[in-house]
């Protein structure tokens, strides 16, 4: 885990930006001036003491991905809109200074909310002026399409990232799948995360617009062994088997995009070594056949016990599944086809995912059903080496597939972590 931001450093972080402040506050030096209840060093850019809730942005790796899973989401997929390079790497530019800021509990600019004046428009929302950071972490990753040559950085493009193919039994809406780039906003309020993503997405009006987004609730799977295993909406604990920040050689393994991984050298794609890739998959969840299924079946669908999690016919959520155990008839105790056999790495090569998914209600479909599933975010080493054999298996054989459906696809290479005075636009760009 990479070490808290220190006092001197989150100075720095929260004063940049700060004679474009005061420039803004001539106009209205007594508006400007004004209490307001804030934060602290929140409106002023002045020092946030060192609390509780702040996740360091600045590591080997980005944070939000290893980093305990928050209970909040707000996924955003955009598209560049310009076909100018130095407007994009100036936003990217940007938005690092304003996710860090924001991941620190500060507005995304230096007085941002109130301090320019009521003549001038306001460079924070607001909405999260008076809330604590909650954890938050902003997590940034390039889509395939943005290689494409518009911004010259074809030959950066990782072999890797390249478009999923389709499954067996898609249903995917373009509306909700793709784009050049996404911005992964997690926290343990939703305020806070969708604060994130709003005043990024505004910082970028005309260069990046809005393709998708996706707001989740309940994370469903853990990423640290000091938390709990959580539920999906059809009731089991989901995640059970995840991959854990505190399992480096794993992580290194099957997480982190090693060098030998990448292209070296200028103009290649050494720029992903130390990143990982990151997985979306929209997946809605027939949750009113599901409930009127009988646990039994419920069961032997998912292949775990429904109320501790153990692998049937065993005890203990954390027991290895024996599936060679057998139910009185002779059939296998586990069946072949549940989703923990089918998902299980003995049956797929030694294959392990690091899971960081979310439940997610969306209104109804109009026909009386709710709109609702499990938005289930992966990160890999190679998502084609991964979790494309993965998913083909459960898109082939699985049980769950009576009651699911994916809508949404995306497949997004995450960059490694920002050293200091480093930026997102360098690091793309080079």
């Amino acid at each position: 885990m990479t070490p808290p931001v220190d006092g001197s450093t989150r100075r720095a972080v929260l004063a940049a930006g700060a004679g474009t402040a005061v420039a803004g506050a001539a106009a209205g030096v007594a508006w400007a001036s004004r209490p307001a209840a804030a934060a602290p060093g929140a409106a002023s850019g002045g020092a946030l003491s060192a609390t509780d809730g702040v996740v360091p942005f600045r590591g080997p790796h980005q944070a939000g991905i290893t980093t305990p899973a928050q209970d909040r989401l707000h996924f955003v997929a955009l598209d560049v809109v310009t076909d100018d390079p130095a407007a994009l790497r100036d936003l990217l530019t940007a938005w690092t200074r304003a996710a860090e800021r924001m991941t620190l509990g500060a507005e995304a600019a230096p007085g941002g909310t109130v301090g320019g004046g009521p003549y001038g428009v306001p460079q924070d929302t607001g909405e999260a002026l008076d809330l604590p950071a909650a954890n938050l972490t902003v997590t940034i990753g390039y889509g395939p399409s943005l290689f494409d040559g518009r911004f010259g950085l074809a030959g950066r493009r990782p072999e890797a990232l390249r478009d999923l193919p389709a499954f067996a039994g898609d249903d995917l809406d373009p509306a909700r799948s793709g784009g050049d780039l996404c911005i992964q906003a997690c926290a343990d309020d939703p305020q806070v995360a969708v604060h994130a993503v709003r005043n990024l997405v505004r910082m970028g009006f005309g260069v990046v617009a809005v393709r998708w987004s996706q707001l989740g609730f309940g994370r469903t799977s853990s990423t640290s062994t000091s938390q709990a295993t959580p539920r999906n909406l059809f009731g089991f604990k989901d995640g059970t088997a995840n991959l854990k920040a505190e399992e480096a050689a794993a992580l290194d393994e099957h997480v982190w995009v090693a060098s030998d991984d990448v292209a070296g050298g200028a103009g290649g794609a050494g720029w992903l070594a130390g990143g990982s890739y990151l997985v979306a998959r929209r997946i809605r969840m027939h949750i009113e056949v599901w409930d009127r299924s009988t646990l039994q079946d419920q069961e032997d669908t998912i292949g775990r016990d429904k109320k501790d999690g153990a692998p049937l016919g065993q005890h203990g959520e954390f027991t290895e599944p024996d599936f060679h155990a057998r139910a009185a008839g002779g059939d296998p105790r586990i069946p072949v086809d549940s989703h923990v056999a089918l998902a299980h790495p003995d049956h797929l090569g030694g294959i392990r995912i690091l899971r960081r998914g979310y439940n997610f209600t969306d209104g109804t479909d109009g026909q009386g059903h709710l709109d609702a599933g499990l938005f289930f975010v992966a990160f890999v080493r190679d998502a084609h080496r991964q979790f494309v054999p993965m998913q083909r298996a459960l898109a082939r054989a699985d049980r769950m597939n009576e009651y699911v459906e994916h809508t949404g696809s995306a497949l997004f290479a995450c960059p490694p972590g920002l050293p200091d005075g480093g930026d997102w636009g360098t690091q793309l760009f080079g």
